[in-house]
């Protein structure tokens, strides 16, 4: 049922956990489903220089989470908007029509994350 990317993410989380002295973190629920996901970061000169997630929810999100990570490592705050549901789909080798709240919450975390960072931006 589940792309085979989606699984590894899913049984080798990357960059799960707190982040001590994070920059920046926040936390978002999907109201539908009670998917909960939150990211932490740790910001030096412009670039995302530590990032961890923490999310409980179903097994589509657990990976969207952990890619989200993966994608975010070492880039530069404002690269950050390149970092799509789509591309979200696109790297976690697809997913069904019913599990695309899992990627839309993690673009949702994103975005917040941003502002967070720079809530002038």
């Amino acid at each position: 049922m589940f792309s085979a990317q989606v699984l590894d993410h899913f049984q080798k989380p990357r960059n799960a956990g707190e982040l001590p002295e994070a920059t920046a973190g926040v936390e978002l629920t999907n109201p539908v489903c009670g998917d909960v996901l939150r990211l932490a970061v740790r910001v030096e000169d412009g670039r995302i220089a530590a990032v961890r997630f923490k999310c409980s929810g179903c097994v589509p999100a657990m990976a969207a989470g952990s890619l989200l990570t993966e994608l975010m490592q070492s880039r530069r705050v404002e690269e950050l908007a390149e970092i799509t549901e789509r591309r979200l789909v696109q790297e976690l080798g697809g997913l069904p029509p019913a599990s695309r709240h899992a990627v839309q919450l993690a673009a949702d975390t994103l975005r917040a994350l941003v502002k967070e960072i720079d809530p002038g931006g």
